[in-house]
C-alpha cells in the first residue's frame, strides 16, 4: 500500500527544518521523520538573501527526509513568515445616498477596492475584514441596514516580493515542488490558540532567533500582526560585546541567563567562568541579558492597537525558541500588567514522536508542526528501492530476470558472405524521404 504523509519546510533564522508526518483519524499527528540545518550563513530574518546555501540546504534536507521515510517526496508545504510579511491596516469608505440599504454588493465592492491596493514593492497575500462601520456603529454583517456611509476596515497581510522571487528561485534550483505556501503566524495560531482565547482576546508572540512575531486576536479575528527585529541573537550579540566569542556567549546566555533577576538576588561577588579562563562580573552579565529582554517585551506590547490593550481577556500566549527562558514571564507581566501568562511549549494536537527534537516540546519546532496539521494533500511519491530493483505501482513484486542460457560453441569457419539486405528502418526512411521529394517536385 503507498504511503501517504504530509512534508513542510520551514525556513527559520537559525535552523530550515524539514518535517514528515501523517494526520490520523483522530486528529493526532505521527512524525515520520525530520531533518535540519543551520541557516545562518544564508537565510536572516526569515528572508533568503543566499540563493545557492539555501538550494543546497533545502536539496540536503530532502534526501535527508527521504532517506528517513524510505519514500521519494513529490511536494512539501512551505511556511511563510520573518520579516518578508508584515501586516498593515487599511480602510475603504463609500459615501451613499441617505438611508441606503447596505447590500451585499457593496459589501463585495469595499473587499475588491481593498485587494486592489497597491503596494510598493509588496503584494497582499491575505486580506483580513475586521469590521464595518455603518455611519457611526461598528457591525460585523452590515448587510440589510440603511445608512449614508459604509466603511471598511480591512488587515491586509503583505510579503515583499524579493522574498517571494528569491523562495520561488531556490526551491525551483533544488527541484522541489510546492503544494502551497501557507503563512507561518496564522497557521501558528490555528494550533496553540483556543478558539475561547482568540473570542475573549489574546496576544500570541512567537520568539524566534533573530524576529519576535506579534499576533493580536480579539472575538476571533486577527486585529493586528507585526514581526520585529529582534530575538534570541540579539541577547548573543549582547554578551559577545564582552569580548566572548559568539558560540560561548550563546552556550553562557542558555546557561545562566535569566530574563529577570531581582535585585536582593544578585551577588555583587559572583562571577561567571568563560571558555578563555577569563570570569565575567555576573552583575554586568545580568545587566546586558535583561536590558535587551526589556526591550524586546517593550517592543511587543507597542504592536497592540490601544484599543486592544484592554480587551486581552484570554492573555498572553508565549511560544518560541526564546521563550524557554528563565523568568521571561516576569518580565511580560510588569509590562503589561496582564497575569494570565501560558507558555505553548507544544501544539494543541497530540503528537506521536520518537525523535528527541519533537520530543522535547521546548517550543521550536510548534510552527513546523502547525503546518502539517494545516496541510491536507498526500506529499508522498514513489518508495526508494535498492539499485537495481524496478518499482510496480500495483504493489506486486516483479518477476526475477530469467538467467542467461549457456553459450554453445560455435565452428569457427567463416561462412560465405551474403549481401546485406536494407533494414526495415532504412526502407521506411527511404520510402518517406521519396515520399516528401515527390511532394516538392508536384508543389513546384
Amino acid at each position: 500500500m503507498a504511503k501517504e504523509f504530509i512534508v513542510a519546510i520551514e525556513l527559520g533564522s537559525s535552523k530550515i527544518t524539514g518535517i514528515a508526518g501523517k494526520k490520523n483519524l483522530d486528529g493526532s499527528i505521527s512524525v515520520l521523520a525530520i531533518a535540519q540545518d543551520n541557516s545562518e550563513a544564508y537565510i536572516r530574518r526569515g528572508a533568503i538573501y543566499n540563493l545557492n546555501k539555501t538550494m543546497t540546504a533545502l536539496i540536503n534536507i530532502k534526501q535527508r527526509l527521504e532517506s528517513q521515510l524510505q519514500t521519494k517526496i513529490r511536494k512539501v508545504y512551505v511556511g511563510i513568515g520573518g520579516q518578508s510579511i508584515l501586516g498593515v491596516r487599511n480602510v475603504i469608505v463609500r459615501e451613499l445616498e441617505k438611508d441606503t440599504v447596505v447590500t451585499q454588493k457593496m459589501v463585495n465592492e469595499l473587499m475588491d477596492a481593498n485587494r486592489g491596493m497597491s503596494y510598493a514593492d509588496k503584494t497582499i497575500l491575505e486580506a483580513v475584514t475586521l469590521e464595518y462601520k455603518v455611519d457611526t456603529q461598528l457591525q460585523t454583517d452590515p448587510v440589510g441596514i440603511p445608512c449614508s456611509r459604509l466603511e471598511g476596515n480591512f488587515l491586509n497581510i503583505l510579503w515583499r516580493e524579493s522574498f517571494y522571487k528569491n523562495l520561488i528561485t531556490c526551491f525551483a534550483d533544488a527541484k522541489i515542488s510546492i503544494a502551497d505556501m501557507l503563512i507561518s503566524p496564522l497557521t501558528l495560531a490555528d494550533s496553540v490558540l483556543l478558539e475561547a482565547a482568540r473570542r475573549a482576546g489574546c496576544l500570541l508572540v512567537d520568539l524566534g532567533a533573530e524576529t519576535t512575531t506579534v499576533s493580536v486576536y480579539y472575538k476571533n479575528i486577527l486585529r493586528n500582526l507585526a514581526v520585529l527585529p529582534l530575538g534570541g541573537a540579539n541577547i548573543t550579540s549582547d554578551i559577545a560585546t564582552l569580548q566572548i566569542e559568539r558560540d560561548e556567549a550563546e552556550r553562557m546566555k542558555l546557561e545562566y541567563g535569566s530574563a529577570y533577576t531581582d535585585n536582593a538576588d544578585i551577588d555583587k561577588d559572583k562571577k561567571y567562568p568563560t571558555a578563555d579562563g577569563r570570569e565575567i562580573d555576573s552583575r554586568k552579565f545580568i545587566e546586558y541579558v535583561e536590558g535587551r529582554v526589556l526591550e524586546i517585551v517593550e517592543n511587543v506590547w507597542a504592536q497592540v492597537p490601544a484599543e486592544y490593550t484592554d480587551k486581552l481577556i484570554g492573555g498572553i500566549i508565549i511560544t518560541g525558541g526564546c521563550a524557554n527562558m528563565k523568568n521571561i514571564d516576569k518580565v511580560f507581566r510588569t509590562t503589561t500588567h496582564i497575569d494570565k501568562i501560558r507558555f505553548a511549549k507544544m501544539v494543541n494536537q497530540t503528537v506521536d514522536a520518537t525523535q528527541p527534537e519533537v520530543n522535547s516540546q521546548d517550543g521550536r519546532l510548534c510552527t513546523a508542526l502547525s503546518l502539517i496539521a494545516k496541510g491536507d494533500m498526500n506529499c508522498a511519491g514513489e518508495p526508494l528501492l535498492p539499485p537495481g530493483e524496478l518499482f510496480d505501482p500495483d504493489g506486486k513484486t516483479p518477476e526475477p530476470e530469467p538467467e542467461p542460457e549457456p553459450e554453445i560453441e560455435q565452428d569457427d569457419t567463416p561462412e560465405p558472405e551474403l549481401p546485406k539486405k536494407p533494414s526495415v528502418l532504412k526502407k521506411i526512411g527511404k520510402a518517406l524521404r521519396e515520399f516528401i521529394n515527390t511532394a516538392i517536385s508536384e508543389e513546384e
